[in-house]
């Protein structure tokens, strides 16, 4: 009959959730850079220009950082300042600078990404709005600490549609904190997780301007939200020497093209090109852990263990497969501080 929808040959039924259609294409798609063995850094040069237009990441510029401290405090294991400095036109950052007690500069340095929260603020496990005041932080996402704990100073970056920059002018704003400022990001060409990866970059800038970090012993974590925002930068930013992504690594089919996700996680054609080890796998040879939890229902273990036997190829090729870890806590969507910084550790040395 004319006009009748049509079905499943095989079971009858009909496919009508858009998702149907999706998961098929994804299981019969073959990234075009996907890494198949050879030359890593040949490949390489290939995969990253194209990774850096998908992200549609701002060109670097000459515009001024216009880098000041705002406040200095004390900590219990070293001391912190509250500082902003310039991304790009009426796109300024905020951050923590933090340095432990008793080592001298220049300091080895993390910049730190929290995910989808209040903001950068649990960093340091103080409250947002009283930084003041302390505050109980859960599931180890007080990175700064955990940096100075271990003798390393934090950058902590606040990232683009959190905490203190939370979308405040617009007169109507969607109840996903992100979803304004990416789809807006789409219209221009650009991505929001571009934008972020390039306010590292611009943390870097700053970084590197202060003179008491060293830059050869600089590197990114973060959980979720900044766990991913960790990959894109360690792929495409040269200046970043080891990365420690959290509860963001997973094959792109288990994860985000399976379960409602934020929409800061998805980049353009990104799976005609490559898929998550490959994206990751740009980092190759340097030292790299991944932090996984046990049951993470967003990043599915399956998915985790899949996408890093697909990684660890990468980084056995390019000779360095003992420069990559894998850290599996026993637990959900959170960071795993003891376990993941004992294997950064060792990676380092």
């Amino acid at each position: 009959m004319e006009g009748r929808a049509r079905v499943d040959e095989e079971s009858g039924e009909l496919s009508l959730s858009p998702s149907d259609n999706h998961r098929y294409l994804v299981q019969h798609t073959t990234p075009a850079l996907r890494f198949s063995g050879g030359d890593v850094a040949a490949w390489q040069e290939q995969l990253r220009p194209k990774l850096r237009e998908l992200l549609g990441m701002p060109e670097p510029s000459a515009f001024p950082l216009r880098a000041r401290t705002l406040w200095r405090s004390e900590l219990e294991l070293g001391t912190v300042e509250k500082v902003v400095f310039a991304a790009e036109p009426h796109a300024d950052v905020v951050a923590y600078f933090c340095v432990p007690y008793d080592r001298p500069a220049p300091h080895p340095t993390v910049i730190c990404l929290q995910g989808h929260s209040t903001g950068m603020h649990v960093s340091i496990a103080r409250e947002r709005d009283d930084e003041s005041a302390p505050f109980e932080v859960e599931g180890d996402r007080d990175f700064a600490l955990g940096a100075l704990r271990h003798g390393f100073a934090a950058l902590c970056i606040e990232q683009r549609s959190f905490g203190l920059r939370r979308e405040q002018t617009q007169s109507a704003v969607s109840p996903h904190g992100c979803h304004d400022a990416a789809m807006q990001a789409l219209m221009l060409g650009r991505t929001l997780v571009g934008e972020r990866v390039f306010d590292v970059d611009r943390g870097i800038d700053y970084l590197a301007a202060r003179g008491d970090v060293d830059l050869s012993r600089l590197g990114v974590m973060g959980n979720s939200g900044g766990g991913t925002a960790t990959i894109y930068a360690a792929a495409v930013l040269d200046r970043v020497r080891f990365a420690m992504p959290s509860c963001a690594f997973c094959t792109y089919a288990d994860s985000i093209m399976s379960i409602y996700h934020c929409a800061d996680n998805y980049l353009p054609g990104l799976l005609r090109w490559a898929e998550a080890a490959d994206v990751l796998g740009l980092f190759a040879p340097k030292p790299l852990v991944v932090v996984a939890g046990r049951d993470d229902a967003i990043f599915p273990l399956t998915g985790v263990r899949r996408a890093y036997d697909d990684l660890r190829t990468i980084y056995a090729a390019s000779g360095a497969g003992q420069q990559c870890r894998l850290v599996i806590g026993d637990g959900g969507h959170r960071f795993y501080e003891k376990q993941a910084w004992q294997a950064l550790l060792d990676v380092l040395r």
